[in-house]
């Protein structure tokens, strides 16, 4: 049979884990692999199959360097570089960013988990361009709830194509359903991944916008107190409800179309008059009475609902900008329009 080479110190990370599976035993190991992807097992299994005899002199100083590591520091420290220099000792290159860039994106164990932390504007803003077919077979996979949440942002005449496709789709069959997993992945994720790599103010700015109001300014006065240049650059980041007064007509009518009515009037209970005024002259007569309706109707409302309704919209107004659906403006001189 084969051996393994005799120089511990050109094993590779995948031939150590190998040798580590082999010696803990069946039982042990079994619960290794319970915690691993099919690619991990495919990956470790190949390297254990191909290793050889290993002599017991070389077992004993692999595991005598995994107890050092875990000694030597009094435990572990897990992070994205620690995970990252740990998966370049196993794997290639390529498949390393791949995970990375994975890890980065929306939490879940599978492609369609991951799809349900997916914010549904812009999971929709993804989805108006593919096929209806495709959007058919991504819209069945994931949550009903979240599924209703895309269909009602995606265009009417497109959702109705795809409510379609789904009455008429039968079992998927897996080479197809693998195909769209992996241009998701490819694709949509991976993306997702690289523009989650941002400033952190832009982060914090974006965790601002989605506190209640007494906690904003509660977190918002002890960062001044400790950090005053922090604290007014995460506030020119902030983009809030009453910023919607810096969208045309046009982005309004489009924000209009995109939200769920009774979420608007919550909104607009506590808006500013002048946003309040832009909301309504971008309706009809007729939409805009019965809102102005719906809202008296509410009676008081707490600050909570409407500033979580506020919340919603403006997440789809940012998600609808980044798609170059509408233009939000700041209010300088760069942004006045020359006709």
């Amino acid at each position: 049979m084969a051996r393994v080479k005799d120089d511990y110190r050109s094993l590779s990370g995948v031939q150590k884990a190998g040798i580590f599976m082999l010696a803990i035993g069946t039982d042990n190991s079994a619960k290794l692999f319970e915690r691993m992807d099919d690619e991990e097992i495919r990956d470790l299994s190949q390297a254990m199959s191909s290793l050889g005899s290993v002599n017991a002199s070389m077992i004993e100083r692999l595991f005598v360097e995994f107890a050092d590591q875990l000694s030597s520091a009094g435990g572990l420290v897990g992070s994205y570089s620690s995970t990252e220099r740990l998966l370049m000792g196993a794997l290639p290159e390529e498949r390393v960013a791949q995970i990375m860039e994975e890890m980065r994106g929306p939490a879940g164990r599978t492609m369609w988990d991951k799809l349900g932390n997916v914010n549904e504007a812009v999971l929709a803003n993804y989805l108006k361009n593919e096929y209806p077919q495709t959007v058919a077979v991504v819209l069945s996979k994931i949550k009903p709830d979240h599924a209703s949440r895309v269909l009602a942002i995606l265009p009417e005449n497109f959702s109705m194509e795809c409510i379609m496709r789904m009455l008429r789709m039968e079992a998927v069959q897996k080479d197809i359903l693998d195909h769209v997993e992996r241009t998701l992945r490819s694709e949509f994720m991976t993306n997702l991944a690289r523009t989650a790599r941002r400033d952190s103010h832009e982060v914090m700015a974006d965790i601002f916008n989605n506190l209640d109001r007494n906690t904003e300014n509660r977190f918002m006065t002890a960062l001044e107190e400790r950090n005053r240049e922090s604290a007014e650059r995460i506030k020119s980041l902030m983009f809030t409800f009453d910023d919607l007064s810096n969208v045309d007509s046009g982005g309004i009518q489009m924000l209009l179309r995109q939200t769920e009515k009774d979420q608007l009037g919550l909104a607009l209970k506590g808006a500013s008059e002048e946003v309040r005024e832009l909301f309504f002259a971008n309706m009809s007569e007729r939409a805009g009475k019965m809102m102005k309706e719906d809202m008296e109707a509410l009676g008081a409302v707490r600050l909570k609902d409407v500033d979580e309704a506020q919340s919603a919209i403006v997440q789809i107004a940012k998600a609808l900008a980044d798609a170059g659906e509408i233009v939000i403006a700041s209010g300088g001189e760069e942004d006045e329009l020359v006709f």
